[in-house]
């Protein structure tokens, strides 16, 4: 009975280790994200009078951030550098008007899918912050989420980007 629990034991370590690397192996490679700078598209009524400002420019820049840091903290992605595109639409802070042009951007930065963000400004208190994600290789879309800040102020932008990610892209 000794001699069957001695050779069983090594036979039982070495299946279980088999199985936890194929386990591992199994495991999807993350998925290679183009995440482009947040954009302002502003709809108030004051948008013809008041252009984009620093402040503006500081909370896009925040809420691109904080999209980033939840992404790339998921493990399910990996983040490509976008910092050296040289696309005028990206340059203006317009992919969101170039019919799909950042998955063509995204593809040529080796990414599987562009990921742009919009924060639309209806009033000075309403706001919607959106993400658009895109297959690179094909252009379509692949995912889309909305969420709508009420009675907020532009510091709102990052929170609801943060939830966005949290409670739409991550949750899937």
């Amino acid at each position: 009975m000794r001699t069957i629990a001695l050779v069983l034991a090594p036979a039982i370590v070495l299946a279980a280790l088999a199985a936890a690397g194929a386990a591992e192996t199994a495991a999807p490679p993350p998925v290679k994200i183009a995440v482009f700078p947040f954009e302002l598209e502003d709809f108030s009524a004051g948008a013809a009078y008041v252009p984009p400002d620093e402040i503006d420019r500081e909370q896009l820049r925040l809420s691109t951030e904080e999209a980033r840091r939840l992404i790339a903290a998921s493990g399910r992605y990996q983040l490509v550098d976008v910092s050296a595109v040289n696309d005028e639409a990206a340059k203006a802070g317009k992919l969101r008007e170039c019919d799909g042009c950042d998955a063509k951007i995204a593809a040529g930065l080796g990414a599987d899918q562009s990921m742009i963000g919009i924060v639309t400004r209806i009033t000075r208190t309403e706001y919607a912050v959106t993400y658009r994600i895109r297959n690179a290789r094909s252009g379509a879309l692949v995912d889309v989420k909305q969420t709508d800040l009420r009675m907020g102020a532009n510091v709102a932008w990052s929170r609801g980007a943060r939830w966005l990610i949290e409670r739409r892209l991550l949750e899937q």
